[in-house]
């Protein structure tokens, strides 16, 4: 009889396509390669980042960490491959603040937001204003009001992007300057026409600017935190620049399709928090420019809200959209 129900239970895992060691397998995570896709290019503090820690999830977790760049529609592209991947924590998003500003930005993202969980924002990084050293404003105030009445031109890594929203908020709103915004396609081609002399100024985050700043390539006039940063300490914050409580920060987070077994995305937060704590980790995250986050998931999910609503409000305000 024993063995008869054995027979039975045998036949029907046959005909369910499922035997007890299949199971097993499944249930254990991870047991191939995990791919992990930024969306922003090579090179930048996004693709940085998922270098940095993936190297030691690859450690952790006993499976290949693999990083591909999928850069493209203000970091959506990258978003929409993650959102419709199998919830089976093998495909893992790594994306910036613009997770956070196309909510409202885009009319059309591709995907829904609901479609993607936050699993760690691992650091971030204040927005600051620099300008080449032969540029005659020594001081934001300066900069904002010209002598000759010129608007402004500033360059950034695009349209939409974190540094572009920050500043349009903060010249055109706040400071109510005739400021002309120039999108280039990414970082490097923004810093690299101020460094020409080519264009007036450049915003973007610390981690692009501070080499340049510290070598005097670069005159950084302003920085969007709360104190001034360690990397450059000779860079007045904005609120020491007339403009007090304006903070404005990019990060960079981890995320999985929401459907994502909830033993997975906690193993993958835990596993991701235990690599931001390693000495040399938080040296490598802190030499370009980044303050590292350490959260639960409820905090992470939290913070991401937050960030979609703070960011809401200065797309809102500064009126943009893309269709």
């Amino acid at each position: 009889m024993i063995h008869s129900v054995k027979a039975r239970l045998w036949l029907t895992g046959i005909a369910l396509g499922v035997l007890p060691s299949q199971t097993q397998a499944q249930e254990a995570y991870p047991s191939r390669r995990i791919n992990v896709i930024v969306a922003a290019g090579a090179g930048g503090f996004a693709d940085g980042v998922a270098r940095i820690v993936g190297d030691r999830l690859q450690a952790s977790l006993g499976q290949s960490v693999i990083v591909e760049n999928r850069a493209g529609a203000g970091g959506n592209i990258g978003a929409r491959a993650v959102a419709k991947a199998a919830p089976d924590g093998y495909t893992i998003l790594v994306s910036t603040t613009s997770m956070a500003i196309n909510e409202t930005l885009y009319e059309n993202m591709g995907y829904a937001t609901s479609e993607i969980v936050p699993v760690a924002i691992a650091g971030s990084s204040p927005e600051v204003i620099a300008v080449h050293p032969s540029h005659p404003a020594k001081t934001l105030a300066e900069f904002l009001r010209p002598a000759d009445g010129l608007p402004v031109q500033y360059g950034t890594a695009g349209n939409g992007t974190g540094s572009h929203i920050a500043a349009e908020y903060l010249f055109r709103v706040i400071a109510k300057a005739p400021a002309q915004h120039v999108p280039f396609a990414g970082g490097a081609p923004a810093i690299a026409n101020v460094l020409a002399n080519q264009l007036n100024a450049v915003v973007a985050t610390m981690p692009a600017l501070t080499e340049h700043i510290e070598a005097g390539k670069l005159r950084g006039i302003g920085v969007a935190s709360a104190k001034r940063a360690k990397a450059i300490p000779g860079v007045p914050t904005l609120g020491e620049a007339g403009f007090p409580d304006y903070y404005a920060a990019s990060w960079v987070g981890f995320f999985v399709p929401s459907a994502t077994p909830a033993a997975i995305t906690a193993r993958l937060n835990g596993s991701i928090n235990d690599a931001l704590r390693i000495p040399d980790v938080q040296a490598r995250m802190e030499k370009i420019g980044l303050e590292i986050t350490i959260n639960d998931l409820p905090a992470t999910a939290k913070y991401f809200q937050n960030e979609i609503a703070f960011w809401s409000t200065r797309v809102t305000a500064i009126g943009i959209k893309v269709k």
